[in-house]
């Protein structure tokens, strides 16, 4: 385990080499382009998968295509980058991609060390635990001397550390980098124990052939606070990202879908509404953007809570309940700062 760790610590001193400040330019690259690169994960259903005709679908595209909307009034104006835990810094730092939306957690050697801004939480999560049913395990607690699946270069292998050190445990890690690998390795037992993020978990467990078969252990040993990220160095850039999700986020607060925000950006009263659709105010232009960007944004693939319960929420395979990602006023702690 040190010596995975401290491969890990090389991996991250090599990639703080690596000029990750952005050019200050980002929006004038990708115009000039015509599209915006974005990366998402290999694969985590509900969150990042392809469909049928081969195009990138879930929670994290449909951010992508919010802010392909915001700049160029079209959701398909983006390119989808596969990434792993290990390459998913380089991509982005190196400009290969110009956002990262995945599951990443904000931590501050990511923010501070490596050198990259984060837009606001888009889901709050922490991590646990996946075991086959058969095996009788009903705690973490009981997972002493277990052989353990865990992708690498990733928070969750130094959190599954710190638990099991400070409950004097030991475990043998199954190095993984995707989230395929970790399944096909825990399906063909050369793992005990796969885990990850607890959502990552639940939209794993829904692909199997047998769901039932597999538990989810109640601790959660961790904060995940997950969010988009880009380079330090382009605070246009990055307010395009955070305003853009903020718009989303305060579309739902606000009773805004993709279905009426054209109706109420003509008829809606309420200040806060008309300033939301550009109905009043010049806050596009002060991003660099039309005025029509978080209309735009909005009914490229609706408002945050209309994401969520397409790709992810109670009624898909995933059945992920709203929990901390309920709105503020509905008892979760999501919310977002308001356009004024």
């Amino acid at each position: 385990m040190k010596t995975k760790l401290l491969a890990l610590a090389l991996g991250t001193a090599a990639l703080a080499t690596v000029n990750t400040s952005a050019s200050a330019a980002t929006l004038d690259d990708v115009k000039a382009k015509g599209f915006m690169q974005c990366g998402v994960s290999t694969g985590v259903p509900g969150f990042a998968f392809t469909d049928d005709a081969g195009d990138w679908q879930g929670f994290d595209p449909a951010l992508c295509r919010a802010v392909a909307a915001a700049i160029f009034g079209d959701p398909k104006a983006v390119k989808f980058t596969p990434t792993t835990g290990k390459t998913r810094f380089t991509a982005l730092a190196s400009g290969e991609v110009d956002m990262l939306a995945r599951n990443t957690t904000e931590t501050f050697s990511r923010d501070v060390d490596l050198k990259f801004t984060f837009a606001p939480v888009n889901y709050y999560d922490g991590q646990g635990f996946m075991v086959r049913k058969s095996l009788g395990v009903t705690s973490a607690l009981n997972l002493d001397g277990a052989t353990i699946c865990i992708q690498t270069g990733t928070t969750t292998e130094l959190n599954l550390a710190d638990y099991f050190r400070a409950n004097n445990m030991k475990y043998e890690p199954v190095p993984i980098e995707t989230n395929a690998e970790a399944q096909e390795k825990y399906l063909a037992n050369a793992c005990d124990v796969y885990t990850t993020d607890a959502s990552g978990l639940a939209a794993t467990r829904a692909a199997f052939e047998k769901p039932d078969d597999h538990v989810l252990l109640p601790e959660i040993i961790s904060k995940e606070p997950l969010a988009p990220l880009s380079r330090h160095g382009d605070d246009q850039w990055a307010d395009i990202i955070k305003w853009t999700l903020n718009a989303l986020i305060n579309a739902e607060e606000l009773g805004v879908t993709a279905a009426n925000a054209d109706d109420m950006k003509a008829n809606s009263k309420l200040p806060a509404v008309r300033r939301l659709l550009g109905a009043e105010g010049d806050f596009g232009t002060k991003l660099g953007l039309g005025n029509d960007w978080s209309i735009n944004a909005i009914k490229a693939g609706g408002n945050y809570g209309e994401i969520f319960e397409k790709y992810i929420g109670p009624k898909t395979a995933i059945g992920l309940e709203r929990g901390l990602n309920r709105l503020w006023n509905k008892g979760g702690i999501l919310y977002a700062a308001p356009l004024r």
